[in-house]
C-alpha cells in the first residue's frame, strides 16, 4: 500500500507566507509552495500521515492564527486532507515557478525548460523533501548577501595584476543544496556543505549534479560543523542559515576552521532574536557588519574582528 500524506492548504494573507512557512519547516512538513489567489495567497504543505494526528494539525492551526493575530493580519484558513505519496511528488511542483532572487539569480525548477535568453544565473533545483527553494526570506536573504560578499572579493590586485582569489567556503545546515550552489555560481572555488539530515545531504548531492558541479567543488557529508573541522583546515566563509538556537550553540565551534579574514552569512533568525545571535557572535570574535531584513527575518552578516 503507497504511504499516505497530510496535504496542509492554508490560505493567508501574503505578508503572512514567510511566518507560515517557517512554521510548517518546524512542525517537520516538507514540499512547500505558494500560488496567487487574487489578493491572497495558497500554501500547500506536505508531511507524513504517521508524523502527524488530528490534535496536531489542530494545534498547528492555532499557531498560525496567533502568528497572525501578532502581525495584526487576517487569520488564515487552514485545511487538509490525506493524499497517496505519488499524488504528493508531484502535487507541490504544480504550483512552484521560476523564481527571480537578487540582481543575479534564477532559481528554475528541475522539470520546467531553462528560460532562453536570461542573462541571470540559473540555478536549477528539485528540493525534494529537502528546506530551501528560494521561497523563504531567509535563504533570498542569504543568496542575496553571498551576491554581495563574493562580487567583492572576486578578485583582488597584486602588482598592478588582477588575480582572482582562491574562495572555500562551509554551508552549515545546507538543506537543498541552494546556498552551495549559488555560491559556486558566484565563483567560489569550493564549498563543504552539511546537514545532520541524511535526506538533505541526498538532495544536495542530486542538485549537485543537476548543475553540472563536480564532487570536487561541492563536498558533501552528513553531520555539522564537527565534520567540517575534519573535512578542511580553515574557510574563507561561512553560510549558515538554519535557526536562531542552533546558531547560537554552533557559533563557539565554528573558529577552529576560521582565519583572520572569515566572514560569515547567518539567517533562519527572526527580528526579536537578532540581538541574542549577535551577541553569541560577538563573544566569540566576530563583528557585525550589517543586519538585513525581510518582513520578520533577519540576516547577519559578520566578519572576524
Amino acid at each position: 500500500m503507497a504511504n499516505t500524506w497530510w496535504e496542509l492548504q492554508i490560505l493567508c494573507e501574503p505578508n503572512l507566507e514567510d511566518s507560515i512557512f517557517w512554521r510548517l519547516e518546524n512542525f517537520g512538513c516538507r514540499g512547500a509552495a505558494s500560488e496567487k489567489r487574487g489578493h491572497y495567497s495558497l500554501v500547500r504543505s506536505y508531511l507524513p500521515e504517521f508524523q502527524a494526528q488530528l490534535l496536531d494539525l489542530a494545534a498547528l492551526s492555532l499557531w498560525l492564527r496567533q502568528d497572525a493575530l501578532c502581525l495584526g493580519l487576517s487569520a488564515p484558513v487552514v485545511n487538509w486532507q490525506l493524499i497517496d505519496e505519488q499524488d504528493w511528488a508531484s502535487s507541490w511542483k504544480q504550483h512552484w515557478q521560476p523564481q527571480e532572487i537578487g540582481d543575479r539569480f534564477l532559481i528554475n525548477p528541475a522539470w520546467l525548460p531553462i528560460p532562453e535568453n536570461s542573462q541571470r544565473l540559473i540555478l536549477r533545483l528539485d528540493p525534494g523533501v529537502a528546506f530551501g527553494t528560494g521561497a523563504h526570506a531567509t535563504t533570498q536573504l542569504c543568496l542575496e548577501s553571498l551576491e554581495m560578499r563574493l562580487g567583492k572579493e572576486n578578485t583582488s590586485f597584486f602588482d598592478n595584476k588582477q588575480e582572482k582569489k582562491h574562495t572555500v567556503i562551509a554551508d552549515i545546515g545546507c538543506g537543498s543544496g541552494i546556498l552551495s550552489i549559488g555560491a559556486l555560481l558566484l565563483g567560489a572555488d569550493r564549498v563543504y556543505a552539511v546537514d545532520t539530515d541524511p535526506l538533505a545531504v541526498k538532495s544536495t548531492l542530486e542538485n549537485c549534479a543537476l548543475n553540472g558541479i563536480s564532487s570536487e567543488s561541492l563536498v558533501t557529508a552528513q553531520g555539522s560543523i564537527e565534520v567540517v573541522t575534519k573535512l578542511v583546515e580553515q574557510v574563507d566563509g561561512i553560510v549558515c542559515n538554519i535557526l536562531a538556537d542552533v546558531i547560537i550553540e554552533l557559533v563557539p565551534h565554528m573558529s577552529a576552521i576560521c582565519k583572520p579574514s572569515t566572514w560569515g552569512i547567518f539567517s533562519g533568525i527572526l527580528l526579536e532574536q537578532s540581538s541574542s545571535v549577535a551577541d553569541a557572535l560577538e563573544q566569540s570574535g566576530w563583528v557585525v557588519a550589517t543586519l538585513w531584513k525581510r518582513k520578520e527575518w533577519c540576516c547577519i552578516n559578520v566578519r572576524r574582528s
